[in-house]
């Protein structure tokens, strides 16, 4: 699979059986509901594709996830749902044997996750837990991660259902799991290890769930979506819907670039031009054209009818720089209008 921006002449709903569709910033925001993506995910079903929400979030269980999309006009059931919860319960279980003591630093999902894990839930870093789990919830408060660091700081295995800094809410973006448990690796110097994206365990637990040939990954984070699909070898597609622009697609570091870019959830429609390296040294997508010049992008929106091209053309261009060893100025790089 290429290291750069991939070409799909139809729908991509026509080139994948499965898609594996991250939740906050893609499917919705909070409880708010973004633009096409009910339409988008609807679209990809009738055409056969099945849908498996990924979610970093491990504070919720599958049921009231499913729920929420259900509302929102996105039916789903808790079959739909891969939570980090369940991938931290997974990794816990590959050190702990059945019946071993679990501090649980989070909300229900993860709770309820650790437990059908066969493992025992304590309450305090006084009953020696063989390990802490950490996931996001809004009610861990100071008491929750001084108790965890007590725990951590004793021996316990230190364990993060993902490690997200922030996570998009329908009034911005709000501090995620990461941002907490940075407070716990303070307090003792002990980083834990993640289940969560950017490792692609939740991918290969979800494709293992249903099957799937064709697998496409859908997020609007590179640090985690997208990075997890290039660690898994999966296809990413980068809808600009959530924390990550478009900007940030074209900085973005090689473990973390998308194979597609598009607007929003109507991308899974669309087909999907890539860049194209001309002759004179710039790249071509659409209509936009991009080249890098002494360090600097220079950027041509030309004629193109999709705003997202010019995105593509500009990730040709300094992908393509920065793999040659070039050192892109980052302030020629411009915010993209793609509305």
């Amino acid at each position: 699979m290429s290291g750069g921006l991939l070409a799909c002449e139809g729908p991509l709903i026509d080139a994948f059986d499965l898609a594996l569709v991250d939740l906050d910033g893609v499917a919705y925001a909070g409880h708010q509901p973004i633009e096409h993506a009910a339409d988008g995910l609807s679209a990809a079903r009738s055409a056969g594709v099945r849908l498996v929400f990924v979610t970093n979030n491990a504070s919720r269980e599958p049921e009231d996830v499913a729920g929420q999309l259900s509302e929102l006009d996105i039916p789903a059931t808790a079959d739909d749902v891969m939570t980090a919860a369940q991938a931290a319960a997974a990794l816990l279980r590959t050190r702990l044997d059945v019946g071993a003591t679990v501090l649980v630093i989070g909300g229900a999902g993860l709770r309820t996750a650790v437990t059908a894990a066969g493992l025992t839930i304590v309450d305090s870093a006084d009953d020696a837990p063989d390990a802490v789990v950490q996931g996001f919830s809004p009610e861990v408060g100071w008491k929750d991660l001084a108790e965890a660091a007590f725990a951590v700081q004793r021996g316990a295995w230190f364990v993060a259902s993902n490690r997200d800094l922030s996570i998009p809410q329908a009034r911005g973006i709000a501090p995620g799991n990461g941002s907490l448990v940075a407070a716990v690796v303070a307090a003792t110097g002990v980083e834990p290890e993640s289940a969560g994206k950017p490792a692609p365990t939740m991918y290969q637990m979800a494709v293992d769930r249903v099957g799937g040939n064709r697998t496409l990954v859908i997020g609007d984070r590179l640090d985690t979506d997208l990075a997890g699909a290039r660690a898994g070898g999966f296809p990413g597609l980068h809808v600009l819907t959530g924390v990550n622009s478009g900007r940030d697609a074209v900085l973005a570091d090689a473990s973390m670039r998308p194979h597609f870019i598009g607007r929003d959830l109507r991308a899974l429609t669309q087909a999907h031009a890539a860049p194209r390296h001309r002759e004179d040294g710039s790249w071509e997508c659409g209509g936009a054209t991009a080249r890098v010049d002494g360090g600097r992008l220079r950027l041509d929106h030309g004629d193109a009818s999709d705003p997202v091209d010019a995105v593509r053309a500009a990730c040709g261009a300094v992908w393509a720089a920065r793999d040659d060893g070039v050192r892109i100025d980052e302030d020629s790089v411009p915010e993209f209008d793609v509305r």
